[in-house]
């Protein structure tokens, strides 16, 4: 007699939360609310989903696969938020590149990250054009222009329309690649940090969590939106289903009157965007509906920290972290002897400070910055060397990322950012931290923002020297005000010079670029 056939039971999911499968939700359940603004262009959220559903449809039938890595070149726009999570809700990896980088540069990376699709508005690919040869992987079928008409690049249009506004049919898993963003190279060349769809989950949860966005948030985001750091802002509150207002491009005078017109409750800008802003006349606008205004990129200096404050209101968040995987944050409330610090770990992130052999140091202690949580990268991109050099293994065996950077911890796990180990200058045997100087020339009455560097020094190997942008109107008189600054520094510590600039070359999110600053003093010096 024969046995009846076994049934093949059925077994549940291991669900999980993803950011395609959320703002399909959205798209659905708060069609009507406002997602994304920019300029002039509004787009509600079931038209911003549809987009995003057309976008990834689009490179399902060009032939694209899971984990494809496809390019996008584009400026602010509400497109190209449109574009970016298209390509995400496709099942491919978006690699973003910067507006900063030069034609040559933009073909390498496209090149080490083996993107097989891009989109670029006329500005990027006129940049690309003199280098397009050299692009390797990048087939002609599958370049798409966005706001333009460029011979051989098929228009965006043309590429969306007639596309199924329905959900794309992939499933999303937490280690899928979601997208690779390059550093920004404050340190030499850029590498691409590759995140997961686990970690961007975590980096919209913690900070949604952290910064209290819901979908009744409207966030201002002031810096561009290829960079790491604007994720802050526009992530979480996409993510609660609220609304992300774009600026085009940043304008202290345009930001008051925005927040105002916008009723925005959440901003994100850095410290040089912050300098700006205190020079305008912010008390003209009604800034009452901002509930949170974050700080990042790179520390405030004291002065400017009491003056946001006393300006806009005690709604101030700083957050320190490192592209590469952890953050910390102060936020309003902490107790006021933390006030120089960069606060405590974000939630699920752990930190330590380790010593030169890797020996975890107590609290006060100085050591570099060592970060742990499900926000951490999986890799640099192709590049296994230089993720192994990272690594530091804890008691467990959990891998933490080093991150450059010195500092330390008070017993209540405060950190306090002492400086870019890389940018510390050695001055006659003596470690000397350039931020513990740039926090004496911002006080002076002269000095809009200041930054410090090593220079060649035939003596003690090199010694500070400090760049300075005048406020307007100020008389530069330098030896009377590295006469001022010296007086308030230990000996080792003393300037051995002060030269104005106009500006300062910076990354996206403002942060100073010392490698270019210091170029030209040691080349000199070798030659």
């Amino acid at each position: 007699m024969n046995s009846p056939k076994e049934k093949t039971l059925l077994s549940l999911d291991h669900a999980e939360i993803t950011i395609p499968d959320i703002f399909s939700s959205h798209g659905k359940f708060r069609k009507h609310q406002e997602a994304v603004v920019c300029g002039s262009v509004r787009r509600t959220w079931g038209d911003f989903n549809d987009n995003m559903n057309r976008v990834a449809n689009a490179l399902l039938a060009s032939g694209a696969s899971r984990g494809d890595r496809v390019v996008v070149m584009m400026g602010n726009s509400v497109e190209i938020l449109e574009v970016m999570f298209g390509i995400v809700k496709a099942g491919c990896c978006v690699v973003p590149l910067s507006g900063l980088l030069t034609g040559q540069q933009l073909a390498s990376l496209i090149n080490d990250c083996g993107a097989t699709q891009a989109f670029a508005t006329p500005d990027f690919i006129e940049r690309l054009r003199p280098f397009q040869d050299e692009v390797l992987h990048l087939n002609a079928s599958h370049r798409y222009v966005v706001h333009g008409q460029v011979q051989g690049w098929t228009d965006y249009q043309a590429l969306t329309q007639g596309q199924s506004t329905g959900t794309p049919n992939v499933v999303y898993r937490s280690e899928d690649a979601f997208n690779i963003i390059y550093s920004s190279g404050t340190t030499g060349l850029p590498k691409g940090i590759l995140q997961s769809h686990r970690a961007r989950v975590h980096w919209a949860i913690s900070n949604a969590l952290e910064m209290r966005f819901s979908d009744r948030s409207r966030a201002l985001t002031t810096t561009s939106l290829y960079s790491n750091g604007t994720w802050l802002m526009m992530l979480p509150v996409l993510f609660s289903g609220g609304t992300c207002v774009v600026m085009p491009a940043f304008d202290p005078m345009a930001f008051s009157k925005l927040v105002k017109e916008e009723k925005i409750t959440h901003t994100f800008m850095v410290p040089a965007q912050f300098i700006a802003l205190l020079q305008t006349d912010m008390d003209s606008h009604d800034l009452s509906t901002l509930e949170v205004i974050l700080c990042a990129g790179s520390p405030l200096r004291r002065e400017t920290k009491r003056q946001v404050i006393e300006r806009m209101g005690d709604k101030l968040i700083e957050l320190y972290g490192f592209s590469e995987g952890f953050a910390t944050m102060l936020k309003p409330g902490a107790p006021a002897d933390k006030f120089d610090t960069v606060g405590i770990p974000v939630l699920g992130f752990e930190v330590r400070i380790l010593d030169e052999s890797g020996q975890v140091l107590g609290p006060g202690e100085i050591g570099e910055i060592a970060g742990y949580g499900p926000g951490m990268m999986s890799c640099y991109h192709g590049k296994a060397a230089e993720t192994a050099a990272l690594i530091w293994q804890d008691e467990r065996g959990r891998t933490f990322i080093r991150s450059g950077d010195i500092g330390r911890q008070d017993k209540e796990g405060y950190l306090t950012l002492v400086d870019r180990k890389k940018d510390m200058i050695i001055s006659g045997g003596f470690n000397v931290f350039p931020a513990d100087l740039e926090e004496i020339l911002g006080q002076h009455a002269d000095v809009l923002d200041a930054t410090v560097i090593g220079v060649p020094h035939e003596r003690w190997g090199e010694t500070p020297l400090a760049l300075v942008i005048l406020r307007p109107g100020a008389a530069f008189d330098s030896a009377s005000m590295l006469t001022w600054c010296n007086e308030r520094l230990a000996k080792h510590q003393r300037l051995s010079n002060i030269e104005t600039r106009q500006d300062f070359p910076r990354n996206a999110l403002g942060k100073v670029l010392k490698r270019i600053l210091r170029e030209p003093y040691w080349v000199n010096a070798q030659t």
